[in-house]
This record gives C-alpha cells, sequence and structure tokens, in this order.
C-alpha cells in the first residue's frame, strides 16, 4: 500500500452518546448533585422576586391608604404636616432633596474613585498599593452614624472657608450663593456622602480594572503608546460597563442614606436655589425623624414616601443594566 492510499484513509468514526442521554444533557442537570444545585439555584431566584413583590405590595397598600386622605397634591406639595385634618404633605422637597444631594455626592465621588483605583493597579508601587486598599476597605466598613458624627463635628465647623470661597467666586451663579447661614446644606450632605460611597466604587473599580487582559496592554505598548494611552484605550474601555456598576452601587447607598444626612442637614420643606443656603431634605432623612413621633397614619404617609423612594432606586438600577447592556463588547466575558 503507497502512502496515498494511507493518507486518504477516513478516521475512524467516533462514538455518539445516546439519543435520551443528549436530550438529558440538553435540558440541563444530568446528576442527582446537579438536579439539586439547579432547583436550589432556581428557588432562590424565585424567592427574591417574591420577596420584592411582597416589599411592593406591602408599600402600595400602605401608601394609598395615606394618599387617598392626603388633601394636598403628593408629588408637588411643599409641605408634611399629616396631623392636620385633613392631612396635607407631599413629597416635592424630599424628591428633589434626594436627587440633588445624591448627584453631587456622585459628582466628587466617582472621579476621584476611578483615579484612585487606577493608581492602585497601573501607577503604585505593589508595597503601596496593598495598605491604600486596605485602609479604603476599612472606609466602606465605618458604620453610618459614625460618618454622621464626623461630619457634624468635624465636617461642617470647617465649611465656612469653602462656602466663603464659593460665593466670592462663584456666588453669581445663584447655585453658589451664600449669605452667611449654618454650613448646613445640600453641598456638605453632598460631600459628606461622597466620602461615604467613594470606598464602595474604588473597591469594585480596582477589581475591574485588575482583569483587563494583559494581552491588551502588552499590544498597546508594543504599539508605543504611552501609559496614559493604554489606560485610555485598553483599560477604560474594558472597565466602562464595572464602573457603570460600581457607581450605581455608590448611587443607591447616596439615594438610601439616613443617620448621616438626619445629622448634618438642617431640614425644612423648602426648596433652596443655592446648595449652600441650609434647608431641604431627604426621603430616608425624613422618614428617620419623623418616625418614631408619627401616627399610625403618619407612618402610612412616611411608607408611601418610602415607596417613591423604592421606585427611584428600581429605575436607577434599571438605567444602568441599560447602559451595560448596550455596552456587552466591553464587559468581561466576552473579552
Amino acid at each position: 500500500m503507497d502512502i496515498s492510499t494511507q493518507n486518504t484513509q477516513a478516521p475512524p468514526p467516533t462514538t455518539q452518546p445516546p439519543v435520551a442521554e443528549q436530550k438529558r444533557a440538553a435540558r440541563g442537570a444530568t446528576r442527582p448533585g446537579d438536579r439539586i444545585f439547579l432547583g436550589l439555584s432556581r428557588g432562590s431566584g424565585i424567592f427574591l422576586l417574591v420577596i420584592m413583590a411582597a416589599i411592593a405590595v406591602f408599600l402600595a397598600y400602605r401608601a394609598s391608604l395615606a394618599i387617598s386622605k392626603d388633601e394636598g397634591n403628593f408629588l408637588t406639595t411643599f409641605e408634611w404636616n399629616t396631623n392636620l385634618n385633613p392631612p396635607v404633605f407631599g413629597i416635592a422637597v424630599l424628591a428633589f432633596g434626594t436627587v440633588v444631594s445624591s448627584i453631587v455626592a456622585m459628582a466628587i465621588a466617582v472621579p476621584i474613585a476611578v483615579a484612585i483605583a487606577l493608581f492602585l493597579t497601573h501607577y503604585a508601587p505593589r508595597k503601596l498599593s496593598g495598605p491604600i486598599a486596605y485602609v479604603i476597605d476599612l472606609l466602606a466598613a465605618v458604620p453610618s452614624i459614625v460618618y454622621g458624627l464626623w461630619g457634624a463635628l468635624i465636617l461642617v465647623p470647617n465649611m465656612n472657608g469653602l462656602f466663603g470661597w464659593l460665593n466670592e467666586y462663584l456666588g453669581w451663579t445663584g447655585i453658589f450663593s451664600w449669605e452667611g447661614g449654618a454650613p448646613r446644606s445640600m453641598l456638605t450632605v453632598g460631600i459628606l456622602l461622597a466620602i461615604m460611597i467613594l470606598p464602595i466604587i474604588t473597591n469594585v473599580s480596582r477589581e475591574v480594572f485588575r482583569q483587563v487582559p494583559q494581552m491588551h496592554e502588552e499590544a498597546a505598548l508594543a504599539l508605543g503608546a504611552t501609559r496614559w494611552e493604554v489606560i485610555r484605550m485598553a483599560v477604560l474601555p474594558f472597565g466602562r460597563s464595572g464602573v457603570i456598576s460600581a457607581s450605581m452601587l455608590g448611587l443607591g447607598r447616596a439615594l438610601g442614606e439616613t443617620m448621616a444626612v438626619a445629622t448634618v442637614l438642617s431640614p425644612t420643606f423648602d426648596i433652596q436655589a443655592s446648595l449652600l443656603d441650609p434647608g431641604g431634605g431627604t426621603f430616608a432623612q425624613n422618614i428617620a425623624s419623623k418616625f418614631g413621633e408619627a401616627t399610625e397614619f403618619g407612618r402610612d404617609a412616611l411608607i408611601a414616601s418610602g415607596l417613591v423612594l423604592f421606585v427611584i432606586t428600581l429605575l436607577v438600577n434599571g438605567a444602568a443594566r441599560a447602559i451595560i447592556a448596550r455596552r456587552k463588547e466591553y464587559s468581561g466575558a466576552n473579552a
């Protein structure tokens, strides 16, 4: 037999699994352990959905009891007085304060957190990045009330200089005008919230940047890119969805923060055009300050405001998921 005949021989047939086994494999679990794990994981997901639905139903039911007796417009009224007969209350001030303080916190925290994460992963030597990362992890574990006490005793008394500078150079905008009152304002709350959410965004962003494929960075360096160009072309596009997720985690804490805001802010039911003027309020702060002394109807009204915060949180998370879904090409799973 010549060589050409040997090369043209067909390879031996491969054994195919039985059709029944193929169908079982296609359905998923084939072993008892797999079936048990599949049932537990599926049941956990369903149980979580049931809990979320139960919370939503409870909030909606108690909120409907209060809103049905409200003489004011629940969405636009600048007053919260549930002890009147008939009661008058609304969430306009609370919604404005919650959104504004969270925006200020995100505007301050996200750039700083991303810069710290990039420094720890691509600039700092290993002997220095380890201790810094450890300290940042500790900041995430500090209780909210401790941040609140620090804000009330240290941050607020030392904000006069910053407020005066902003009023002198940016007061013409109206947003940073200051009449000399106590610096217990939305800007102070936003700075405190930024400090609180900074460790969360930093830690998640740092772990995302560490997952960037080394070949991407080496390829950019081989083409003559500088370190910043490597970060701009390889690291940031890869970690964009992770940074968005980290930011949403931080935003979730900023939206629902209670004790720190209640300790620092001087709440009033009016909307200030300037971020430096004292006053305003947030959903969580209002619930925490009024729940203990509220009547049964007053608690229903507070639960109604909690329902609005619940909806805002769901919308924020849904928007984040939509943004991430549009950028699947940057996710680590598809790298």
